[in-house]
């Protein structure tokens, strides 16, 4: 009796304590987020948890205060492409990665210098020799009883969940739990978000941030708008970044950015804002590097100077700091990261996301468009800071008529420190841009 009743006292006081483990958030303010996503398995030579912790100085130097894990969860073997995103166990870890107290070191590591963590959550399917696939009720199934992959995607590795069962929910709902309780995470960026209904992300959200001293952020990779209702703080970039490449690639107007940052924002509310990025995982895979999409090295970074002040979030994906010029291919196996390159770009990096972090006008998301059909312009005012923001998108030297209200004003250059007065035109030169401010 004795010896069960020191069981249940120990039982109470780890829950006790890992309720109240994140009594200090590192997570910072939703407009204040500088996103850096880590591929486990291409980050580093080990391809594992311990392999990234040598890094975490560059990435918090870099200006990164918040970092998403991809997958870190076992990967299906039935029907198997060796996929991140083909979960076998919600809450075990992937042994190619490390065990829970690697995953707990790094938390605690990225934590100690003052970053949050977020880990990638996959939702709406399984694997199918997941845990869960003895629970048939749990899938969706066709008239036969034989249990579906997700319609229309092509996704055939892995099997839809059925979220009109309440038992299902309720366990995914512990499973995320679970981390947040275990590991200490601050959050979550949620996998093809679209997929789950409004109410069950309600649900979800409702019941994760009830969770006593664990503030916690949530990013669909999705482009709903009613994630925003449900709870989520932000919101995927798909249609940046493909409006972006036609800018690039066919000419496409400017314009259409302040189009889409009307769009984009539907539905959101109280700072809740749309994660944009130039690169991701799946992209990066598919289409190409920045480099490759974007203009080369300086048309990149001209495209990343509207994704970092323009209206968003800004996410980079690991290895876009050193100019990786190949592509980390699906399922991410074959190469690694050779992080000695490029040191000039990664500066360039540095001063574009420190110029945010110590800037309330940038981080805003208060924006004056005057943008042509070749450049990027917008202002951008908090209290008495100002910045002028143009970013020329054309590999071709551009004739900025200058708004009427701002000509002969008066500025600092904000990335060299000299004076500069606005004339009547401002002259910028193929994918360059120009950070004013005053």
């Amino acid at each position: 009796m004795r010896k069960f009743l020191i069981i249940i006292i120990l039982f109470h006081f780890l829950a006790i304590t890992s309720v109240i483990a994140q009594s200090i958030s590192n997570l910072p303010k939703r407009s204040d987020v500088i996103l850096y996503q880590i591929n486990i398995r291409a980050f580093s030579k080990e391809g594992n948890f311990k392999g990234i912790l040598s890094r975490l100085d560059s990435i918090k130097h870099l200006g990164i205060n918040v970092i998403y894990l991809m997958p870190v969860y076992p990967i299906g073997k039935l029907n198997s492409v060796n996929s991140p995103y083909c979960v076998r166990d919600y809450t075990s870890i992937n042994p190619e990665f490390g065990k829970l107290e690697d995953l707990k070191t790094l938390v605690d590591s990225i934590h100690s210098k003052k970053m949050a963590v977020i880990l990638d959550w996959v939702p709406n399917h399984t694997a199918f020799d997941h845990n869960w696939i003895k629970n048939k009720s749990w899938y969706l199934q066709d008239d036969t009883g034989k249990i579906l992959s997700p319609p229309n995607t092509g996704w055939l590795d892995v099997a839809q969940l059925n979220f009109k069962n309440m038992e299902m929910r309720a366990e995914m709902i512990r499973s995320m739990k679970y981390w947040v309780l275990t590991a200490n995470i601050d959050g979550f960026r949620c996998d093809y978000a679209d997929g789950p209904p409004f109410d069950f992300w309600k649900q979800a959200i409702d019941s994760l941030k009830a969770i006593p001293n664990h503030k916690l952020m949530f990013l669909a990779e999705g482009k709903r708008s009613d994630h925003f209702k449900a709870g989520f703080d932000y919101n995927f970039g798909f249609a940046f970044f493909e409006n972006l490449k036609e800018v690039y690639s066919k000419g496409k107007s400017v314009k259409v950015i302040d189009s889409l940052n009307i769009v984009d924002h539907k539905g959101a509310s109280n700072g809740q804002q749309i994660v944009r990025y130039t690169t991701n995982h799946d992209v990066n895979s598919s289409d190409g590097v920045p480099q490759d999409l974007f203009g080369g090295e300086k048309g990149s970074m001209a495209a990343f100077i509207v994704a970092a002040y323009m209206n968003s979030i800004p996410m980079i994906y690991n290895g876009q700091e050193v100019g990786t010029p190949y592509q980390l291919v699906f399922p991410f196996v074959n190469k690694k990261i050779d992080w000695s390159l490029n040191p000039g770009l990664t500066a360039e990096y540095k001063k574009i996301i420190a110029l945010r972090n110590n800037s309330k006008a940038l981080k805003s998301d208060q924006v004056k468009s005057y943008s042509s059909a070749d450049i990027c312009a917008f202002t951008k005012t908090k209290g008495s800071e100002k910045f002028f923001v143009l970013s020329n998108l054309r590999n071709q030297q551009i004739s900025f008529p200058t708004p009427q209200k701002l000509i002969n004003s008066k500025w600092i250059n904000a990335m060299t420190g000299a004076e500069y007065l606005v004339r009547d035109f401002i002259i910028l030169n193929p994918y360059t841009y120009l950070v004013l401010k005053k």
